[in-house]
């Protein structure tokens, strides 16, 4: 390859490890980031302020990441078999394809085969090859793998008592007599740990076989060793399954208790929503690290073979906002067969708007965010002079805080400061021998650690620059960079304030004990912070409802101390998975779409949780219907169907739907119909703006009596906000009995042209752009999975089109694309696209592409130096040596093709083709 040593307009572009790029699957559990401080803007124009001033969020760093993936998923054109297709029918094809990608000399390795609830299979091998095999006519889409990440628990414990109550589980438990018996909940997750008491074990490490009473089915599809994570030291990709789906890791007993544990609380065990249930469990984790989408896959077939009644996935992949992934489209025919299938929808509340994951996202899947808890228990200090007890967590990364010992406090800035204990801030002063008080803002948890630490601090105490309580990590993020060797502790934001205050007033002593104190959580009830944003890409309005994920604590492997707290989606899911149970118990009857609907009907829209107390809605694309209410939705005697109106795109006028109200009590019920707005927002996703919502809703008619036995429909328009254009706006359909409890329809739709959304911005690195890749060992995803750089290059750069010497189209997307493609064309004198390079010269094709997750994150886009030829065996040909344009299409979501206003086009540098 021959490129000029210093030509103009080349740099760098630094890859790091992760799924920023294209889609992160996480357990989605784990805690947010730093933020910085900020307060709402004048609401005089319906503006109230954008995510990084309300949250506290940072500004974008600008710094450009490419996380790649490591695999594919390639769907073919037969039916599965919950789609009414045969087995053999889709095994014949599957067969036949993989000839073909023989024929064709694209060296892929197949990983899993998949035919009950989709038909395909997933691949490791090449971009380049697996672009050969998508040539295919029985080829009907082909999609990245991603990766799934372990998280690590927080250490505060909160009562799960407290969430039960929030939900109405308790309720639905002790006086109505539902706990989920002869149900069973499959969770798919890092196994379910078979010797814990509150979970049917022996109670003895090693005690328990498998089956067991209440842990009745499963699989280990991975074994103990498997690590996804090609950045970890552990790093060991080859499934290993057994038979035994026990747990090592600890997040899946902790999604389980949250299910259905049904140990002694009064003893310090953990009570779940349905302590009845049967599980089967679906280990898809070994005892660390990461796994990966099409394992999941393999589970959710295996969770149908065995009856699952109910399966609880607390996994997302962020950012895969399409319903059309894989893990979404098979979670669809899963609720198809009779499943009701709940899933979280993601931890990326950070990153703003348009952040949901899949499977949460499918069309027919429970998609569920996560508010916070009442309160939690936390270890605890004392301050002078009189005592006052301080409840903390530990940060993960940091040894764990003493259980003895008095030290003074000392402050690095005040609670009016907003870079506390930053490197760009200067040097710190002397803390030698002190606790460092230190509020959130600015700079990372790591930053402020390590430089409290080289100053001499004995310890640490974080405080939130907002209200609530966080769980930080201060581990380095890089293996080159130091450990934080002293305790690192976290309190809520009023507490740190009080804190300050103590230390400006005089000498302030801080005593660590062994003891815990209950601590009241300022933000319960409110949406917790890391939960994702809908909608969807196709605008249906996700997620679905909520239940608390925020601190919870739940049953943990026996060798990790049996208990542990975890806070994220990841929490909130299995409260909705629990709560299902016990309404089928209720009502063996319902449907899913009818389970749905009556979860959303009698949920409980909550505050904006960035303004709270204000009158103010949280956005219903980031909570649903709101706050699940069981014990309500099993008394309800109307329920009201379709349970949410996604309403599309505003500029095609105003959204007419029919609502129909059934009721299956034994007296009429009255209704008078209102509504209620939520917050609606615009601007760029990663930092989107808030506004009053305005939507404009008409009922025909405006009261409603539903006759015993009964079902009645209502008409109901609604009229998007005439300001902001091109934003998600919300807000509920309210209809309200003479006495007894409201039922709630959620809607959500977009306000403006969707198609008007930008996708190929360019960010402040000038993208998109022509590059290449160097340093890598091989090509995966959409490029390579080891260490290296993009260099971006000028007109001219010569590729062999050898493995590794291929040229990159580099891009930021700003926001879900339809289909991103790169069509071929001859370079004209002038280095402009000149003729199309044959009537087939589409060289790569995506579909159904989520936006980049951060605003210095990119997509690459890999040409081989091959084109189409024909539909017979020989798909694709090497292009002649020569010069050569690729230009970079993105259609809109729900575009029509033939529209050029539909799509937009960026056109490379000249490439040059010399394969001598």
């Amino acid at each position: 390859m021959t490129r000029p040593s210093t030509a103009p307009g080349r740099r760098a572009v630094t890859r790091r490890a992760g799924l920023a790029a294209t889609a992160g699957l996480a357990l989605v559990a784990g805690t947010l980031g730093t933020v910085a401080a900020g307060t709402a803007a004048p609401a005089g124009d319906g503006y109230l302020g954008d995510l990084a001033g309300l949250a506290g969020l940072p500004e974008p760093s600008g710094e450009l990441t490419h996380e790649p993936t490591g695999a594919w998923f390639v769907e073919l054109t037969a039916k599965p078999v919950a789609d009414g297709g045969s087995r053999a029918a889709a095994q014949r094809q599957q067969d036949r394809v993989l000839a073909q990608a023989e024929v064709l000399g694209a060296d892929l390795d197949v990983r899993y085969t998949y035919d009950r609830l989709w038909n395909g299979f997933s691949v490791s091998g090449s971009e380049a090859d697996v672009t050969r095999l998508a040539a295919s006519a029985e080829v009907a889409a082909v999609y990245p793998v991603v990766t799934v990440d372990a998280p690590d628990p927080a250490t505060s414990e909160p009562a799960m008592d407290s969430a039960l109550g929030m939900t109405g589980a308790d309720v639905a438990q002790s006086e109505l007599g539902f706990t989920g018996d002869g149900l069973k909940v499959g969770v798919i997750d890092s196994g379910v740990d078979i010797d814990h008491p509150d979970l049917g074990g022996s109670g003895t490490p090693g005690g328990t076989a498998f089956p067991t009473e209440r842990v009745v089915a499963g699989y280990d599809f991975v074994g103990d060793d498997y690590n996804a994570d090609d950045t970890s030291a552990a790093y060991q990709p080859v499934p290993h399954p057994d038979d035994n789906p026990d747990d090592c890791l600890g997040h899946g007993s902790h999604v389980a208790g949250i299910v259905g544990a049904d140990g002694d609380s009064a003893a310090g065990g953990v009570r779940g929503v349905a302590p009845d249930v049967e599980f089967g469990a679906y280990r898809v984790f070994g005892c660390g690290g990461s796994t990966t989408s099409d394992i999941m896959l393999a589970a959710m077939e295996r969770a149908h073979a065995d009856g699952m009644d109910v399966v609880n996935m607390s996994i997302g992949a962020g950012f895969v906002t399409w319903p059309e992934y894989p893990t979404a489209t098979a979670s669809d025919a899963l609720v198809d067969e009779g499943v009701v299938v709940v899933a979280s929808i993601g931890n990326n509340g950070a990153a703003g708007t348009w952040s949901a994951g899949a499977p949460g996202v499918g069309e027919k899947v429970i998609g569920v965010a996560s508010f916070d808890n009442t309160e939690y228990d936390a270890r605890m200090f004392t301050v002078t002079p009189d005592g006052r007890e301080f409840g903390y967590a530990d940060a993960a990364g940091a040894p764990s805080a003493p259980t003895s010992g008095d030290l003074p406090m000392s402050r690095t800035g005040t609670p009016a400061s907003t870079a506390d204990a930053c490197t760009a801030t200067g040097a710190l002063p002397d803390l030698t021998g002190t606790v460092a008080l230190i509020e959130r803002g600015t700079c990372s948890f790591y930053e402020k650690a390590r430089n409290a630490q080289q100053a001499g601090a004995a310890a640490v105490v974080l405080y939130n620059n907002v209200a609530g309580a966080f769980a930080p990590t201060v581990a380095p993020p890089t293996p080159a960079d130091p450990p934080i060797t002293i305790p690192v502790v976290a309190v809520p934001q009023a507490e740190g304030v009080e804190l300050d205050s103590r230390i400006a007033a005089g000498a302030t002593t801080l005593t660590w004990t062994d003891e815990t104190t209950t601590v009241e959580n300022s933000t319960a009830g409110l949406i917790s912070s890391f939960s994702s944003y809908g909608m969807a890409s196709d605008l249906t309005l996700k997620p679905d409802l909520g239940a608390p994920g925020g601190l919870i604590r739940s049953t943990y492997p026996l060798e990790e101390d049996g208990y542990a707290v975890v806070s994220g989606t990841s929490m909130a899911s299995p409260h909705v998975a629990g709560a299902v149970a016990l309404l089928l118990q209720a009502h063996p009857s319902l449907t899913p779409a009818q389970v749905r609907d009556q979860l959303q009907n009698t949920a409980d829209p909550a505050d904006w949780s960035l303004v709270p107390g204000a009158g103010y809605f949280e956005p219903a694309h980031r909570q649903g219907a709101g706050m699940l209410d069981i014990d309500d939705a099993i008394l309800a005697p109307v329920s009201v169907s379709p349970g949410k109106l996604s309403l599309g795109e505003s500029s095609a006028g105003p959204a007419e739907r029919t609502l129909t109200l059934t009721n299956d009590g034994d007296a009429p019920v009255t209704y008078a119909l209102s509504h209620v707005d939520g917050i609606t927002t615009a601007g760029a996703p990663n930092n989107p703006q808030f506004f009053e919502g305005g939507a404009s809703v008409a009922f025909s008619p405006s009261s409603v009596t539903v006759p015993a036995g009964s079902s009645v429909s209502v008409e109901v328009t609604v009229t998007a906000p005439a300001e902001p254009d091109l934003g998600q706006y919300g807000g509920w359909v309210v209809l309200t009995p003479s006495e007894g409890q409201p039922l709630r329809v959620p809607f959500a739709g977009f306000a403006g042209d969707y198609q008007q959304l930008p996708i190929l911005t360019p960010t402040g690195a000038g993208l998109p752009e022509l590059g290449d890749v160097t340093a890598c060992d091989r090509y995966v995803g959409v490029n390579c999975t080891m260490g290296g750089e993009f260099d971006l290059l000028p007109d001219g750069a010569t590729f062999s089109m050898t493995e590794g010497d291929y040229p990159v189209v580099i891009a930021h997307l700003e926001h879900a694309a339809q289909n991103v493609s790169l069509q071929l064309f001859h370079a004209k004198a002038d280095g402009t696209a000149g003729r199309p390079y044959g009537r087939l010269n589409t060289v790569l094709s995506e579909d159904y592409v989520g936006r980049s997750s951060a605003a210095g994150a990119f997509n690459a886009y890999t040409w081989d130096g091959t084109r189409p030829r024909g539909s017979g065996t020989d798909q694709r040909v090497p292009v002649p040596d020569g010069r050569y344009v690729l230009r970079l299409t993105a259609a809109k979501p729900l575009a029509d093709p033939a529209d050029p206003a539909h799509v937009e086009t960026w056109d490379s540098p000249v490439i040059v083709v010399d394969r001598n």
